[in-house]
């Protein structure tokens, strides 16, 4: 009996530790494990060519027409120089897409406004219609007494606008049997004159590009 119950103490204690290594084994490998290897983030000049490439409109066009509508905008007298300052509208609105890229139009006419906004300083104003809402509900609660007047005072009526933009974007491309494109990407702006419909300003970018296009735009 005394041989027996050794035995089995013996035993109990082997497999104990068995069970310990398998843990501190699992451990271990789990460890151990790493990331699959790929392509690592890093922060990219947005007025240069990025690590994804294609034949439509992309960060650095972006960038580069928005700037070049700017200084061309700041530069027309009937829009930077007149008295009083015009009121625009420049929001996506009336923006159209009709190229074969799909692309979200406020990373366009959002860097436009914002860059126009800081550039005029004063010499253009600019109305928001998406903010149309918002602020017509603040106006109420001011009429009816629970809020005070601000410090601007009230006005009869929301602002109207002189101009707004409107724009559209087209491509036109040619496809050979092994996969190349090339893509002409034209992009038209123009400034409507709201009470008589006459254009007060347009200019254009246009840039054509060719490659093995497999890149997807979202």
């Amino acid at each position: 009996m005394i041989e027996t119950r050794s035995a089995r103490r013996l035993t109990g204690r082997l497999a104990a530790a068995g069970l310990l290594l398998v843990a501190a084994g699992a451990c271990q490998t789990t460890a151990q494990v790493e990331n699959a290897s790929g392509t690592p983030t890093a922060y990219q000049d947005v007025n240069s060519p990025g690590l994804v490439q294609g034949v439509g409109i992309e960060a650095q066009d972006i960038v580069s027409m928005t700037d070049v509508m700017m200084r061309d905008m700041m530069s027309n007298p009937q829009l930077a120089n007149r008295q009083p300052s015009p009121r625009v509208i420049l929001d996506s609105q009336y923006f159209q897409n009709q190229s074969a890229q799909r692309l979200n139009l406020n990373t366009i006419v959002d860097r436009l406004r914002s860059g126009l906004l800081r550039a005029a300083n004063g010499r253009m104003l600019f109305v928001s219609r998406e903010a149309a809402e918002m602020v017509e509900k603040e106006r109420q609660l001011k009429r009816e007494g629970v809020t005070d007047v601000g410090t601007t005072g009230l006005t009869q009526a929301q602002a109207g606008a002189d101009y707004r933009l409107t724009g559209r974007i087209s491509s036109t491309e040619a496809r050979r049997s092994d996969g190349v494109i090339d893509r002409y990407n034209l992009i038209n702006f123009e400034m409507i004159d709201l009470e008589n419909g006459l254009i007060v300003w347009s200019n254009f970018y246009e840039f054509r590009k060719g490659a093995q296009d497999d890149v997807v735009y979202q």
